[in-house]
């Protein structure tokens, strides 16, 4: 069996936490491991488990290959998507890239944000999805609701949910949309709904064969842009003008309303999408008054709030069903009712264009990250860490010198035809229209601050000779 890591969310509503640069898969939100991580570790334990194939966005590919190398997981291949297009195209890439592995390659296909709390069950469940899918069915897994959720999606099967019977398959008889309150009540009085995990197993043969039949369009650009990928080191970059004319679609609307091949296993396994705060809220350890805390937070005469902090003190004081959210730039507080609707806030930051709706102040790169310390008219301070091994790209800078203070660590630096250690405390400075780079060849952390002077100070000021990262 083949793990499929879908790993292209950006997590809006999870603002300001998870950002477009740095989504929630790739965020500690339920441990001390990512949400992608957690995704993984889940699968320990199985039988027969090959490598795995992750399909994400070209901009997380370092995040993504990071995170996997932490956990020692040598991934089959990461599939890089230009831009988001939705779960059937990159499942359909995906199974193209199995079937290199195996002809008769069985793929699980599991988004890289999802919390499951009881691992037997849901290994269970994957056992006897797993003998219906040799079978050639198509199969999805179905969470047992518990409450009348609008949030999410549906599945209706042929019979009703017996709690108390083992794990089993039933034919599909409709997937629905988010119903109103109403709808979903009756939903769930009548015990043959499912909430739609996004969840599925499949022969990669017999998805692509139905995805042929369905949407044999899109099938022919995903192989075109399959076929024309680059390959580099783990990263295949998908051929970029037949991925642009895909049509995004999902794999419900492309090929499981579609197929008369679709299946459901019902889960039971405290599952949750972790797709809003209030369902954090829901799998978070709740402390004195229903309250949960995260961070460096004082609290007193308050009820059911979820309130975490990510850089300074927050204090909360006779406040009810609220969700605050503090981070080093923003800062969110609304009632736990409207917590679905965080992504309103996201998308007036886009009509802005407002950079706090892609980038934390501490922004990662492949090479370590940088933060931005302070800045004003003509000047702006960071504070960059250079991992062991690391070098930033050869560039050059046309409108802003550079200040560089090493504060721990030594530093490599080229700086036009000259090469020079430093060391703590010991600087340089490198003028407009230098080329230079930073490189740290110890095995310790590098710690420098950067004072950047100039009439431009954005970050696409850069020119790159050489860069080890592909930029």
């Amino acid at each position: 069996m083949i793990p499929v890591i879908l790993s292209g969310g950006s997590g809006s509503r999870l603002w300001p936490l998870s950002r477009e640069s740095y989504p929630k898969q790739f965020l500690p939100l339920t441990s001390e491991q990512s949400m992608l991580c957690e995704t993984l570790q889940r699968l320990e334990g199985l039988e027969e488990l090959s490598q795995p194939i992750v399909v994400c966005n070209e901009q997380h590919r370092f995040l993504v290959a990071e995170q996997l190398r932490g956990m020692q997981v040598t991934p089959h291949s990461i599939v890089l998507e230009p831009e988001g297009r939705n779960t059937a195209p990159a499942v359909a890439i995906a199974a193209l890239s199995a079937l290199e592995q195996d002809k008769e390659a069985l793929m699980l296909v599991l988004p890289a944000d999802h919390v499951i709390e009881d691992l037997n069950v849901f290994h269970a469940s994957l056992h006897v999805a797993s003998q219906s899918a040799q079978q050639g069915k198509l199969v999805t897994f179905g969470v047992v609701p518990a409450a009348p959720e609008t949030g999410y999606g549906y599945i209706k099967s042929n019979q009703r949910y017996d709690a108390s019977s083992e794990p089993c398959v039933m034919a599909v008889e409709q997937f629905v949309e988010k119903p109103d309150a109403s709808t979903a009540e009756s939903y769930i009085v009548s015990g043959d709904y499912f909430w739609n995990s996004g969840m599925f197993m499949f022969k990669a043969s017999c998805y692509l064969d139905e995805l042929k039949q369905h949407a044999g369009e899109m099938l022919g650009l995903c192989q075109r842009a399959y076929n024309g990928a680059n390959r580099d080191m783990d990263f295949v970059r998908l051929e970029n003008n037949a991925f642009m004319q895909i049509k995004g679609d999902s794999i419900d609307y492309a090929v499981m309303e579609k197929t008369d091949k679709a299946v459901v296993v019902p889960l039971d396994a405290g599952w949750n999408d972790i797709g809003s705060w209030s369902a954090l809220t829901d799998v978070s350890v709740t402390g004195e008054h229903a309250n949960v805390v995260s961070g460096d937070v004082l609290i007193e005469d308050s009820q059911n709030c979820y309130v975490r902090s990510e850089h300074r003190l927050v204090a909360a004081l006779g406040v009810q069903d609220q969700v605050i959210i503090e981070t080093a730039d923003a800062v969110l507080v609304a009632t736990r009712d409207k917590a679905q609707e965080v992504k309103r806030i996201v998308e007036r930051l886009k009509l802005d264009e407002r950079s706090e709706r892609i980038h934390h102040r501490r922004v990662f790169r492949p090479w370590g990250n940088y933060e931005s310390i302070d800045e004003g008219e003509r000047f702006l301070v960071k504070r960059i860490v250079v991992n062991p091994g690391a070098s930033l790209s050869l560039q050059m800078h046309k409108h802003r010198a550079e200040h560089w203070v090493v504060v721990t660590g030594t530093a490599k630096v080229t700086r036009g035809d000259d090469i020079m250690e430093l060391h703590e405390d010991e600087s340089t400075y490198i003028p407009v229209g230098m080329r230079h780079r930073l490189e740290n060849s110890t095995d310790v952390p590098l710690e420098i601050i950067e004072v950047q002077t100039g009439i431009y100070l954005n970050e696409d000021d850069i020119i790159r000779f050489d860069d080890v990262y592909g930029r």
